[in-house]
């Protein structure tokens, strides 16, 4: 089989059809504020690369990829027919939602995976306001690298005044040079390095056109199975205001005013968020022009898109961006923590362990039949998540949220996914208080597909 180099040499893109490519790919359409909707899982043809003729075959939901957003307001229900037309069994996973565990959509752990042809009927409660998305959970290293993916918004009961709220969900694709997905799914070597990184990257927008002084929303969410996305947003600044759906204390500030050139680093540049697979920010900004978002890989930024900027807002917001409402989370109580260490062991470079595949946590590859910790509803436990191998790695929590401490263990950001570098240590807090099976795993997804994952079990 033909080596697609996996350090992702991105294709060079000029102006034109960077902006071609940013018409291109928007988000499918919402289903509307209705929460009952139908999710077909099977074939979709996507125009994914604007120099290539034709469109890219993929997997998608009802046709597209993304899959349909899915809004609701805070505390309303999810009622959701899905439909297996992919001709391999698969699953729906709603990643971040505190959800009921039957509906976690982990097929051997909360359900049975859905055969070809066959249907599941999942219906939750959508407790917390943020930025969510939903994605297949049964050989997901392939489904969802091949697009089986959608956004999951759930809005405050009293949003902000935001003139546009905008999602932007990037990816990358590894393809071809006539731009159909190249068929490497499940090759060893992505297996047990960094994952399936692709040569090609994109964002899709669920608009195509701000107004210059508009106050807007953007919810990114990143759904690639391996890439972490650094991104620079130019044509407006103001805040990151929430993380993996969860408000933060105060916002971080974010963004440019104007487009930084190309090729010269810029002094005095805002924060740019990082995102590692699965994770998520909302950002709120102002607009000054068109806005464009870049990924900073090690050489020069790579275009992801951009959203055009017509007309001027008479009566701009204006004034700092305030902080969301805070959403009501289980206080940790620190002083009565269990301490547990989570090890990631294995990968090329990583030196051998007890497990019997590529990856491990503690000396154990893959889903056992006992879980690796059994909790009391409401315990709250640290977890020192210790990387020892040559790979950073993006841990997720099913059905719950923690807190990234800091190094003088003060509780910071609330996430359910967090990233921890090659070598390196983070230690969080847990208060597992939602009863059920619940999954922990890399989201590198072919690290989780090789061993990197386990589950514990709260009573």
């Amino acid at each position: 089989m033909e080596r697609v180099p996996v350090c992702a040499i991105f294709p060079v893109m000029n102006r034109r059809q960077f902006l071609a490519a940013s018409a291109a790919c928007a988000l499918a359409p919402a289903p509307g504020r209705a929460a009952a909707l139908r999710l077909r899982a099977g074939p979709a043809s996507v125009r994914l690369v604007p120099f290539v003729d034709g469109p890219t075959a993929m997997l998608g939901f009802n046709g597209a990829t993304p899959g349909p957003e899915i809004r609701v307001r805070a505390g309303g229900r999810v009622s959701v027919g899905f439909e297996n037309a992919t001709g391999q069994p698969s699953a729906i996973h709603w990643h971040g939602i505190h959800i009921d565990n039957a509906m976690d959509g982990v097929p051997g752990l909360t359900q049975d995976a859905v055969a070809p042809g066959a249907g599941f009927a999942y219906d939750f409660a959508a407790p917390h306001p943020g930025t969510y998305w939903y994605h297949a959970h049964h050989r997901s290293w392939e489904q969802v690298a091949k697009g089986l993916y959608g956004p999951l918004i759930v809005e405050e009961r009293d949003p902000p005044r935001v003139d546009r709220d905008i999602t932007v969900v990037l990816d990358d694709w590894r393809l071809t040079e006539d731009g159909a997905l190249h068929p490497s799914f499940g090759d060893r070597h992505d297996f047990s390095h960094a994952g399936r990184l692709g040569n090609y990257a994109r964002a899709f927008f669920s608009a195509a056109t701000v107004r210059r002084g508009d106050r807007v929303r953007l919810r990114l969410i990143n759904a690639a199975t391996a890439r972490t996305f650094k991104v620079r947003i130019g044509g407006g600044e103001g805040g990151i205001v929430a993380l993996d759906g969860m408000p933060l204390g105060q916002p971080e500030p974010v963004g440019e005013p104007v487009l930084a050139p190309p090729r010269r680093a810029r002094r005095g540049r805002l924060g740019e968020p990082v995102l590692a697979p699965a994770q998520r920010a909302d950002i709120v900004l102002d607009v000054a022009g068109p806005l464009v978002f870049d990924l900073l890989p090690r050489g020069q930024p790579y275009a992801l898109g951009t959203i055009a900027a017509e007309g001027s807002n008479p009566a701009p917001a204006g004034g700092p961006v305030a902080a969301l409402p805070p959403t009501p989370v289980p206080a940790p109580d620190p002083a009565r923590a269990r301490r547990l260490v989570l090890a990631m062991q294995g990968g090329a470079m990583g030196g051998r362990h007890g497990g019997d595949d590529f990856w491990a946590f503690n000396d154990r590859s893959g889903v056992g039949e006992a879980p690796w910790q059994r909790f009391a509803r409401g315990e709250t436990v640290r977890i020192a998540m210790r990387n020892d191998t040559a790979f950073p790695h993006g841990i997720h929590i099913h059905g719950h949220h923690f807190h990234e401490l800091g190094p003088d263990g003060a509780p910071g950001p609330y996430r359910d996914t967090t990233l921890v570098e090659a070598r390196q240590s983070r230690d969080v807090l847990c208060v597992f208080d939602n009863p059920g099976k619940w999954l922990i795993h890399c989201h590198t997804l072919a690290h989780q597909a090789s061993g990197m994952k386990t589950w514990v079990e709260v009573a």
